[in-house]
Protein backbone atom coordinates (compact mmCIF):
# COMPACT_ATOMS: atom_id res chain seq x y z
CA UNK A 1 0.00 0.00 0.00
CA UNK A 2 1.46 3.44 -1.17
CA UNK A 3 0.28 6.23 1.09
CA UNK A 4 0.80 10.05 0.38
CA UNK A 5 0.98 12.31 2.92
CA UNK A 6 0.17 16.16 2.64
CA UNK A 7 1.54 18.73 5.45
CA UNK A 8 4.21 16.47 7.00
CA UNK A 9 6.14 19.81 9.04
CA UNK A 10 3.14 20.64 11.03
CA UNK A 11 2.20 19.39 14.54
CA UNK A 12 0.06 16.64 12.65
CA UNK A 13 1.73 15.83 10.06
CA UNK A 14 5.02 15.23 12.30
CA UNK A 15 3.31 13.06 14.66
CA UNK A 16 1.46 11.13 11.61
CA UNK A 17 4.76 10.09 9.30
CA UNK A 18 5.36 8.03 12.79
CA UNK A 19 1.67 6.31 12.67
CA UNK A 20 1.45 6.39 9.17
CA UNK A 21 4.90 4.22 8.56
CA UNK A 22 4.06 0.46 10.11
CA UNK A 23 1.18 0.91 7.23
CA UNK A 24 2.83 0.67 3.63
CA UNK A 25 5.26 2.73 1.69
CA UNK A 26 4.83 6.90 3.03
CA UNK A 27 5.39 9.24 0.41
CA UNK A 28 5.84 12.46 3.32
CA UNK A 29 5.32 16.03 1.44
CA UNK A 30 5.74 19.86 3.11
CA UNK A 31 5.16 22.95 1.51
CA UNK A 32 8.18 22.91 -0.52
CA UNK A 33 9.11 20.78 -3.51
CA UNK A 34 10.61 17.25 -3.20
CA UNK A 35 11.63 14.92 -5.92
CA UNK A 36 9.64 16.51 -8.58
CA UNK A 37 6.54 16.12 -5.93
CA UNK A 38 4.64 19.15 -5.04
CA UNK A 39 3.04 20.16 -1.47
CA UNK A 40 2.21 23.52 -1.78
CA UNK A 41 -1.55 24.21 -1.61
CA UNK A 42 -1.48 27.57 -3.03
CA UNK A 43 -0.67 25.40 -6.27
CA UNK A 44 -3.51 22.95 -6.54
CA UNK A 45 -2.16 22.25 -10.37
CA UNK A 46 0.60 21.01 -8.98
CA UNK A 47 -1.44 18.87 -6.19
CA UNK A 48 -2.98 17.79 -8.93
CA UNK A 49 0.31 16.21 -10.58
CA UNK A 50 1.78 15.31 -7.65
CA UNK A 51 -1.55 12.83 -7.12
CA UNK A 52 -1.14 11.39 -10.46
CA UNK A 53 2.52 10.75 -10.64
CA UNK A 54 2.42 8.86 -7.18
CA UNK A 55 -0.62 7.28 -7.65
CA UNK A 56 -1.41 6.11 -3.68
CA UNK A 57 -4.10 4.03 -2.09
CA UNK A 58 -4.59 6.57 0.21
CA UNK A 59 -4.22 10.38 0.55
CA UNK A 60 -4.01 12.14 4.07
CA UNK A 61 -4.13 15.55 3.99
CA UNK A 62 -2.47 17.58 7.18
CA UNK A 63 -1.62 20.74 5.55
CA UNK A 64 -4.03 23.81 6.44
CA UNK A 65 -3.96 27.26 6.62
CA UNK A 66 -4.99 27.63 10.40
CA UNK A 67 -3.74 31.76 10.95
CA UNK A 68 -7.12 31.92 12.15
CA UNK A 69 -6.99 36.14 12.31
CA UNK A 70 -4.74 36.92 9.86
CA UNK A 71 -6.97 34.59 7.26
CA UNK A 72 -9.78 37.59 8.21
CA UNK A 73 -7.35 39.38 6.08
CA UNK A 74 -6.50 36.76 3.87
CA UNK A 75 -9.69 35.31 2.88
CA UNK A 76 -8.23 34.31 -0.77
CA UNK A 77 -5.15 32.74 0.45
CA UNK A 78 -7.32 30.80 3.40
CA UNK A 79 -10.23 29.34 0.97
CA UNK A 80 -7.72 28.58 -1.56
CA UNK A 81 -5.89 26.20 1.11
CA UNK A 82 -8.82 25.29 3.19
CA UNK A 83 -11.27 24.70 -0.09
CA UNK A 84 -10.20 24.87 -2.89
CA UNK A 85 -6.64 22.63 -3.30
CA UNK A 86 -8.71 19.87 -0.59
CA UNK A 87 -11.35 19.89 -3.83
CA UNK A 88 -9.14 19.15 -6.14
CA UNK A 89 -7.49 16.80 -3.99
CA UNK A 90 -10.60 15.18 -3.75
CA UNK A 91 -11.42 14.85 -7.29
CA UNK A 92 -7.71 13.13 -7.68
CA UNK A 93 -8.24 10.65 -5.10
CA UNK A 94 -11.58 9.86 -6.97
CA UNK A 95 -10.17 9.01 -10.08
CA UNK A 96 -7.02 6.87 -8.80
CA UNK A 97 -9.71 5.07 -6.62
CA UNK A 98 -7.53 6.20 -3.04
CA UNK A 99 -8.93 6.84 0.43
CA UNK A 100 -8.56 10.48 1.31
CA UNK A 101 -8.59 11.29 4.79
CA UNK A 102 -8.99 15.25 5.72
CA UNK A 103 -8.95 17.04 8.94
CA UNK A 104 -11.52 19.98 10.02
CA UNK A 105 -11.97 21.81 13.33
CA UNK A 106 -14.65 22.79 15.82
CA UNK A 107 -14.50 26.16 14.25
CA UNK A 108 -17.43 25.10 11.53
CA UNK A 109 -20.05 25.67 14.54
CA UNK A 110 -20.96 28.87 16.06
CA UNK A 111 -20.45 27.97 19.24
CA UNK A 112 -23.66 28.37 20.44
CA UNK A 113 -25.02 26.39 23.62
CA UNK A 114 -23.55 24.15 26.32
CA UNK A 115 -23.92 20.87 24.51
CA UNK A 116 -21.30 18.59 22.78
CA UNK A 117 -22.27 19.18 18.79
CA UNK A 118 -22.58 15.83 16.83
CA UNK A 119 -22.11 15.47 13.22
CA UNK A 120 -25.65 15.92 12.47
CA UNK A 121 -25.61 19.29 13.85
CA UNK A 122 -26.16 22.31 11.12
CA UNK A 123 -22.51 24.10 10.43
CA UNK A 124 -22.58 28.06 11.07
CA UNK A 125 -18.92 29.46 11.23
CA UNK A 126 -18.30 32.73 12.97
CA UNK A 127 -14.94 33.32 10.55
CA UNK A 128 -13.17 32.96 7.52
CA UNK A 129 -11.04 30.09 8.94
CA UNK A 130 -13.95 28.72 9.79
CA UNK A 131 -15.55 28.99 6.73
CA UNK A 132 -13.11 27.99 4.70
CA UNK A 133 -12.56 24.87 6.68
CA UNK A 134 -16.29 23.91 6.36
CA UNK A 135 -16.16 24.18 2.88
CA UNK A 136 -13.31 22.13 2.31
CA UNK A 137 -15.29 19.43 4.52
CA UNK A 138 -18.16 20.01 1.65
CA UNK A 139 -15.99 19.22 -1.36
CA UNK A 140 -14.36 16.51 -0.16
CA UNK A 141 -17.30 15.05 0.72
CA UNK A 142 -19.01 15.75 -2.47
CA UNK A 143 -16.09 14.72 -4.60
CA UNK A 144 -14.54 11.56 -3.32
CA UNK A 145 -17.13 8.70 -2.49
CA UNK A 146 -14.17 7.00 -0.25
CA UNK A 147 -13.56 9.56 2.40
CA UNK A 148 -12.69 10.17 5.86
CA UNK A 149 -13.31 13.84 7.51
CA UNK A 150 -11.68 14.17 11.28
CA UNK A 151 -12.91 16.91 13.05
CA UNK A 152 -10.70 18.16 15.77
CA UNK A 153 -10.14 21.05 18.65
CA UNK A 154 -7.20 22.46 20.12
CA UNK A 155 -5.12 20.58 18.92
CA UNK A 156 -1.39 20.40 20.11
CA UNK A 157 1.82 18.76 19.67
CA UNK A 158 5.34 18.75 21.87
CA UNK A 159 6.90 19.53 18.73
CA UNK A 160 7.03 23.18 18.33
CA UNK A 161 4.76 26.15 19.84
CA UNK A 162 1.95 25.64 21.76
CA UNK A 163 -0.41 26.84 24.41
CA UNK A 164 1.05 24.86 27.13
CA UNK A 165 4.60 26.20 26.68
CA UNK A 166 3.34 29.68 26.59
CA UNK A 167 1.92 29.07 29.34
CA UNK A 168 5.25 27.83 31.04
CA UNK A 169 7.50 30.98 30.34
CA UNK A 170 4.80 33.54 30.74
CA UNK A 171 4.36 31.50 34.39
CA UNK A 172 8.37 31.85 34.83
CA UNK A 173 8.05 35.74 34.08
CA UNK A 174 5.05 37.17 35.50
CA UNK A 175 3.52 37.43 39.32
CA UNK A 176 0.26 36.47 37.51
CA UNK A 177 -1.84 36.12 34.19
CA UNK A 178 -4.95 36.74 32.78
CA UNK A 179 -6.48 33.31 30.71
CA UNK A 180 -10.16 33.23 29.34
CA UNK A 181 -12.44 30.69 30.75
CA UNK A 182 -15.98 31.21 28.79
CA UNK A 183 -14.40 29.09 25.86
CA UNK A 184 -15.17 25.19 26.57
CA UNK A 185 -13.39 22.21 24.63
CA UNK A 186 -11.21 19.33 24.89
CA UNK A 187 -7.31 19.87 24.48
CA UNK A 188 -5.92 16.99 21.74
CA UNK A 189 -2.97 16.14 21.14
CA UNK A 190 -1.38 15.68 17.44
CA UNK A 191 -0.12 12.12 18.48
CA UNK A 192 -3.51 10.75 19.58
CA UNK A 193 -5.01 11.91 16.11
CA UNK A 194 -2.26 10.57 14.65
CA UNK A 195 -2.78 7.33 15.98
CA UNK A 196 -6.49 7.56 15.52
CA UNK A 197 -5.81 7.98 11.77
CA UNK A 198 -4.08 5.07 11.11
CA UNK A 199 -6.54 3.04 12.87
CA UNK A 200 -9.24 4.10 10.93
CA UNK A 201 -7.37 4.11 7.53
CA UNK A 202 -6.99 0.39 7.93
CA UNK A 203 -10.27 -0.48 9.30
CA UNK A 204 -12.06 1.79 6.43
CA UNK A 205 -10.08 -0.07 3.98
CA UNK A 206 -11.37 -3.49 5.62
CA UNK A 207 -15.08 -1.75 5.79
CA UNK A 208 -15.76 1.11 3.65
CA UNK A 209 -18.79 1.65 4.95
CA UNK A 210 -16.97 3.17 7.62
CA UNK A 211 -16.68 6.34 5.29
CA UNK A 212 -17.83 9.47 6.47
CA UNK A 213 -17.59 12.68 8.72
CA UNK A 214 -16.11 12.19 12.30
CA UNK A 215 -15.37 13.84 15.61
CA UNK A 216 -11.88 13.10 17.11
CA UNK A 217 -10.91 14.65 20.30
CA UNK A 218 -9.93 13.41 23.90
CA UNK A 219 -12.38 12.99 26.31
CA UNK A 220 -13.75 15.69 29.04
CA UNK A 221 -13.57 19.37 28.75
CA UNK A 222 -11.79 22.26 29.92
CA UNK A 223 -11.94 26.13 29.61
CA UNK A 224 -8.34 27.40 28.66
CA UNK A 225 -8.34 28.83 31.59
CA UNK A 226 -8.47 25.31 33.45
CA UNK A 227 -5.84 24.24 30.95
CA UNK A 228 -3.33 26.53 32.09
CA UNK A 229 -3.94 26.22 35.50
CA UNK A 230 -3.73 22.01 34.90
CA UNK A 231 -0.08 22.97 33.13
CA UNK A 232 1.43 24.95 35.80
CA UNK A 233 -0.05 22.51 38.52
CA UNK A 234 1.60 19.28 36.76
CA UNK A 235 5.08 21.63 35.86
CA UNK A 236 4.96 22.71 39.29
CA UNK A 237 4.77 19.44 40.90
CA UNK A 238 7.81 18.38 38.11
CA UNK A 239 9.97 20.86 39.85
CA UNK A 240 10.14 23.61 37.54
CA UNK A 241 10.30 26.68 39.13
CA UNK A 242 7.60 29.22 38.46
CA UNK A 243 6.17 32.64 39.80
CA UNK A 244 2.59 31.83 39.20
CA UNK A 245 0.43 29.14 41.31
CA UNK A 246 -2.71 28.05 39.54
CA UNK A 247 -4.79 29.89 41.56
CA UNK A 248 -3.02 33.15 40.59
CA UNK A 249 -4.28 32.66 37.47
CA UNK A 250 -7.18 35.08 36.99
CA UNK A 251 -10.53 33.98 34.96
CA UNK A 252 -11.76 36.51 32.15
CA UNK A 253 -13.93 36.48 29.32
CA UNK A 254 -12.88 36.49 26.14
CA UNK A 255 -13.96 40.37 25.37
CA UNK A 256 -10.78 40.99 27.24
CA UNK A 257 -8.68 39.77 24.40
CA UNK A 258 -10.31 41.13 21.18
CA UNK A 259 -9.11 39.43 18.18
CA UNK A 260 -10.32 39.97 14.29
CA UNK A 261 -11.53 36.46 14.25
CA UNK A 262 -14.33 35.54 16.60
CA UNK A 263 -13.86 31.73 18.75
CA UNK A 264 -16.29 29.51 19.37
CA UNK A 265 -17.80 29.40 22.97
CA UNK A 266 -19.05 25.90 23.05
CA UNK A 267 -16.27 23.94 21.01
CA UNK A 268 -17.72 20.79 22.91
CA UNK A 269 -17.71 17.57 20.08
CA UNK A 270 -20.08 14.46 20.11
CA UNK A 271 -17.34 11.67 19.84
CA UNK A 272 -20.10 8.75 20.52
CA UNK A 273 -20.09 8.11 16.45
CA UNK A 274 -16.11 7.80 16.59
CA UNK A 275 -16.08 5.31 19.07
CA UNK A 276 -19.15 3.50 18.21
CA UNK A 277 -17.91 2.85 14.47
CA UNK A 278 -14.40 2.11 15.27
CA UNK A 279 -14.46 0.86 18.82
CA UNK A 280 -12.36 3.60 20.25
CA UNK A 281 -11.78 4.75 24.14
CA UNK A 282 -10.63 7.72 24.02
CA UNK A 283 -8.39 9.13 26.69
CA UNK A 284 -8.62 11.81 28.79
CA UNK A 285 -7.80 15.37 27.84
CA UNK A 286 -4.82 15.50 31.03
CA UNK A 287 -3.50 12.26 30.02
CA UNK A 288 -1.94 13.65 26.68
CA UNK A 289 -1.55 16.90 28.03
CA UNK A 290 0.54 15.56 31.26
CA UNK A 291 2.76 13.15 28.40
CA UNK A 292 3.31 16.63 26.62
CA UNK A 293 4.51 18.38 29.68
CA UNK A 294 6.59 15.74 30.50
CA UNK A 295 8.26 15.57 27.01
CA UNK A 296 8.66 19.53 27.10
CA UNK A 297 9.98 19.63 30.76
CA UNK A 298 12.74 16.71 29.84
CA UNK A 299 14.12 18.45 26.55
CA UNK A 300 14.00 22.17 28.12
CA UNK A 301 11.26 22.79 25.22
CA UNK A 302 13.67 22.33 22.53
CA UNK A 303 11.74 19.70 21.03
CA UNK A 304 11.20 22.11 17.59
Amino acid sequence: MKILLFGKNGQVGWELQRSLAPLGELVALGADEEAGLAGDFLQPDRIARTVRTVRPDVIVNAAAYTAVDRAESEPEAARLVNATTPGVLAQEAQACGALLVHYSTDYVFDGSGTQPRTEDDAPAPLSVYGATKFEGEQLVAARCARHLVLRTSWAYGARGGNFAKTMLKLAAERDRLTVVDDQFGAPTGADLLADLTAHAIRATLAQPGLAGLYHAVAAGETTWNGYARFVVEQAAQAGLALRVTPEQIERVPSSSFPSAAKRPSNSRLDTSRLRRSFGFTLPAWQTGVSRMLQEIIQTGGDNT
